[in-house]
C-alpha cells in the first residue's frame, strides 16, 4: 500500500503539474490570442491609415499634376508674352526709325521748300524788274518812233496818244 500512496501521491502531483502546466499554457495561449487580436486590430488600422495616407498622396499627385499642368500653361503663355513684348518692341523701334526718317525728309522737304520759294519769290522780282525795264525799253523805243512819225495820221496819233492832229 504504501507504494499505492506513493504512486497515488506522485500520481497526484504530476497531475497537478501537468493541470498547472495546462492552465499555464491555456493562460498562455489566451493571452497570445488576444495581443494577436489586438495585433490584428493594430495591422488593420494601420492598413487603413496606409490606405488613406495612399489616397491622400494620390490626391496629392493629381493636384500636383493639375497644378504642373498649369505652370505649364503659365510658362507657355510666358514665352508667347515675352517674344510678342520682342516682336513689339522690335516694331516699335522699327516705327521710330522710320519717323525718325520722316521727319528728316521732312524738314528736309520743308527747307527745300523754303529755298524754292526764296528763289522764286528772287526769280519774281527779277522777272518784275525784267518786265519794269523791258517796259520802259517799249515806252523808249514808243517815243523814238513817236518823235518820227508823223502826227497828221490818225493811226500814229493813236499809237502815241495823241488825241489832236497837229495844226
Amino acid at each position: 500500500m504504501k507504494i499505492a500512496i506513493v504512486v497515488v501521491g506522485l500520481s497526484v502531483a504530476v497531475m497537478t503539474v501537468l493541470i498547472y502546466e495546462a492552465m499555464r499554457q491555456e493562460i498562455r495561449l489566451r493571452g497570445l490570442k488576444t495581443r494577436t487580436v489586438e495585433n490584428n486590430v493594430a495591422v488593420r488600422r494601420k492598413e487603413e491609415e496606409i490606405v488613406d495616407a495612399k489616397k491622400k498622396i494620390q490626391e496629392l499627385k493629381s493636384e500636383l499634376d493639375t497644378h504642373n499642368a498649369k505652370m505649364d500653361d503659365l510658362r507657355k503663355k510666358k514665352a508667347d508674352i515675352e517674344k510678342s513684348t520682342q516682336e513689339f518692341e522690335e516694331s516699335l523701334k522699327n516705327c521710330n526709325t522710320e519717323k525718325e526718317e520722316a521727319e528728316k525728309k521732312k524738314k528736309d522737304v520743308s527747307e527745300t521748300l523754303t529755298k524754292l520759294k526764296a528763289d522764286q519769290e528772287e526769280a519774281k522780282k527779277k522777272a518784275e524788274e525784267d518786265i519794269k525795264s523791258l517796259k520802259q525799253q517799249i515806252l523808249d523805243r514808243d517815243k523814238a518812233i513817236c518823235a518820227f512819225a508823223d502826227m497828221t495820221k490818225e493811226e500814229a496819233r493813236k499809237l502815241c496818244g495823241v488825241n489832236e492832229a497837229p495844226k
